[in-house]
């Protein structure tokens, strides 16, 4: 339960940059796409989450210009992209003078991946279904 505390707490502690495009990708609601923010997921809090199109959208601030939280960076969106999820990364100063042109990126992006199925990939199908019976 402390995971959940936390992501409620991060949600309401926001920065600036995350506030904005927060608001911002609300609006995608109307093309079907709906993000969740601060979700926790393998150890990770991601951003922004649009769970039906696999995209996680990063908002990254002036400490994510380090070599070592560059490193981090890398090795949690490989983390993801072995779950099936993209991640976009977008900086501060980028979402702050180009909310437009970021929030058009994202519902491009998200538009041109495949719905995902609620049913895990592996999960085999139930007895009879997707073989002809003789």
């Amino acid at each position: 339960m402390a995971i959940v505390a936390k992501a409620r707490a991060m949600r309401q502690a926001l920065t600036p940059a995350e506030a904005r495009l927060w608001v911002a990708l609300r609006r995608l609601r109307h093309d079907g796409l709906h993000f969740r923010r601060q979700t926790p997921l393998r150890g990770y809090f991601l951003d922004f989450f649009c769970w039906s199109r696999g995209v996680v959208v990063e908002v990254d601030g002036g400490s994510h210009a380090t070599e070592d939280r560059a490193r981090k960076d890398r090795v949690r969106d490989a983390v993801l992209a072995r779950e099936g999820l993209l991640t976009l990364r977008f900086d501060n100063l980028m979402v702050r003078d180009q909310l437009e042109a970021v929030v058009g990126q994202v519902r491009a992006v998200c538009l041109a991946r495949p719905t995902r199925s609620p049913l895990r990939s592996d999960h085999p199908p139930p007895l009879g279904e997707g073989k002809a019976m003789a």
